[in-house]
């Protein structure tokens, strides 16, 4: 006779709970997971919001400058380097919109820079020029505590140059500069592996000896730079530029001496200059400064966030 096995009470019971303890656990998970598809799918409709909401204030901001008679302003801040707040692709357009607004009546360039490159300081300097030429407008430069290097490259372009009497000014030169560890690597019995294809593939690598050869050719690179900063200020000083050895040697001067060199033409404010010399006390700033949004889609790497500023920027209603 067969004997059927049934489980008892306390196995029965322990099953159940079991599977109950199963079925909530994945509920739970469920859960989550639509909280958290939810949650992201409103995190980027804030996000897009933030970057409509921004660039249209933006334009607004563009939109609503006055159109009466003012002084222009354009800042020029920080290094000057691709890619920058100060870079030529950031300073350009706003030089362009500044001029080419029939209210203006001239433009301060408001200086506070150590200087930068060479070449988005000469893609600047040339279309001050350009612009001045065009437009038939007046350009100052108004230097705060700082406009060496390739700041000063700019502002020789201007008008006029007006600086406070502790202003630092001038550092006409061009330098390039590093490293050099190779005694380093020798004491600690390091190798340095390097493979080229070109003799001069692995110039100014800082873990290989420098030829004298390479040494004389970013010499004369230097130079070049230098004689084409040299010729771009006396152009831009004319007569009024008191040359002596030491004004292309690279030293900087504070204001005061800056206009006992010719460096700069007087003391000036922003609000002196639009006040005094401009004639016009409105001040209008043109600065393509960078919005809301686009620190957004820059600090986040969104792909959604790049295409988004650009698809906004299309708007007729901007720039």
């Amino acid at each position: 006779m067969d004997h059927e096995i049934t489980p008892d009470a306390k196995t029965i019971h322990w099953e159940r709970e079991a599977i109950e303890r199963l079925l909530q656990a994945d509920l739970r998970e469920r859960r989550a997971v639509r909280r958290w598809r939810m949650a992201k799918s409103l995190l980027w409709m804030l996000l897009f919001a933030a970057l409509v909401w921004a660039v249209a204030a933006d334009a607004w901001r563009t939109a609503a400058a006055p159109s009466g008679p003012h002084t222009a302003l354009v800042s020029i801040r920080g290094e000057i380097a691709d890619r920058g707040e100060a870079s030529a692709e950031n300073v350009l357009p706003a030089l362009r919109s500044a001029l080419e607004d029939p209210g203006s009546r001239a433009l301060v360039l408001l200086i506070n820079s150590p200087g930068g490159s060479p070449v988005q300081a000469g893609l600047i300097n040339d279309e001050i020029r350009r612009l001045r030429a065009l437009h038939d407008k007046p350009i100052y430069a108004v230097v705060e505590e700082t406009c060496a290097s390739a700041a000063y490259y700019i502002a020789s372009a201007a008008d006029d140059i007006y600086v406070d009497k502790a202003s630092i000014v001038g550092s006409i030169g061009v330098l390039m500069d590093g490293f050099g560890f190779v005694d380093a690597m020798h004491k600690l019995g390091v190798e340095r592996r390097l493979l080229t294809a070109g003799a001069n593939k692995g110039f100014l690598d800082p873990f290989s000896p420098q030829t004298e050869t390479q040494k004389h050719y970013a010499q004369a690179m230097l130079d070049q730079i230098h004689q084409q900063f040299i010729d771009v200020v006396k152009r831009g000083r004319g007569e009024r530029l008191k040359a002596t050895p030491e004004t292309f040697s690279g030293l900087f001067w504070t204001g005061e001496q800056a206009i006992g060199l010719g460096l700069a033409d007087g003391y000036g404010s922003l609000d002196s200059v639009a006040r005094d010399v401009v004639k016009q006390e409105k001040l209008v700033d043109y600065t393509n400064k960078e919005n809301l949004a686009e620190r957004f889609a820059k600090r986040f790497g969104a792909a959604f966030g790049e295409g988004a500023v650009r698809a906004l920027r299309l708007l007729p209603t901007l720039r």
